[in-house]
């Protein structure tokens, strides 16, 4: 079992930066594969980025490729996304996922397990 808690979010202008962390409970995180998502108001939930157990492979939408950067550290059981020139359409919640293998996963329907989401709204 795996409980997830997303933190960062906030309110930025555009063009601006902000770092998402996910923080995992139990002692195998370096045993699951990581992914953020993102969902917008009366929008479906969107993968954004995605990390592999190890962090040497990652998965970029091309939404976000070139401005998002994830990265995890295993000794302190958290994932992060650096995110920069935002953009108002970046304006979502957004979600970190889990899921017990090595691979980077780039669908929703394949994690087990997901943290209740930080909000990130983008001003213009």
């Amino acid at each position: 079992q795996v409980q997830l808690v997303e933190s960062g979010g906030g309110l930025v202008q555009a063009g601006g930066s902000l770092r998402l962390s996910c923080a995992a409970s139990g002692r195998t995180f370096s045993s699951y594969a990581m992914g953020w998502f993102r969902q917008a108001p009366g929008k479906e939930r969107e993968f954004v980025a995605a990390i592999s157990w190890s962090g040497d492979s990652n998965y970029y939408a091309d939404s976000v490729k070139g401005r998002f950067t994830i990265s995890r550290d295993n000794a302190k059981n958290t994932m992060y996304l650096q995110m920069n020139s935002l953009k108002p359409e970046d304006t979502a919640v957004y979600y970190c996922a889990a899921k017990n293998t090595y691979a980077v996963v780039i669908t929703a329907i394949e994690y087990n397990y997901w943290g209740q989401g930080t909000q990130v709204t983008v001003s213009s």
